[in-house]
């Protein structure tokens, strides 16, 4: 079954890249507000900013690159499409999909390695992002 996909243009890019930084700066606001010995402390909330910043940064990857993004609930089809348009870039999603749950949802914190993960992937995306958008 192909991915479910919503078009876009390079508004909706330019849309997207705004909630990709934004989510990418409060990512880092929270860490430098929290200090090295409160880090974990702000954890979840961290990686779960990282997460949404790396999925707008995805969406505007593919919308560069093919002309839409993907849309729906399906972890699998957005790497995929991310894969398609950039390869490679997929297992940064990947990794940031990977801590979702974990972040968002379950009762178990989220780790001082996936805080480190969560934003070098992010920021790879983030990145990638603005060099796709400007293109």
């Amino acid at each position: 079954m192909a991915p479910r996909t919503r078009p876009c243009d390079r508004v909706a890019r330019a849309g997207r890249l705004r909630k990709a930084e934004q989510f990418a700066d409060a990512y880092n606001l929270v860490l430098e507000f929290a200090g090295d010995d409160g880090e974990l402390d702000v954890a979840d909330a961290a990686v779960k900013l990282a997460v949404h910043a790396g999925i707008a940064a995805s969406d505007v990857i593919c919308c560069a690159r093919l002309g839409v993004h993907a849309q729906g609930d399906s972890h699998d089809e957005a790497k995929a499409l991310l894969a398609a348009a950039m390869p490679g870039a997929e297992r940064h999603l990947a990794t940031l999909l990977a801590m979702k749950t974990r972040a968002g949802y379950s009762a178990d914190a989220a780790t001082r390695d996936m805080l480190v993960r969560a934003g070098r992937a992010m920021d790879h995306l983030v990145v990638a992002a603005r060099s796709a958008q400007a293109t």
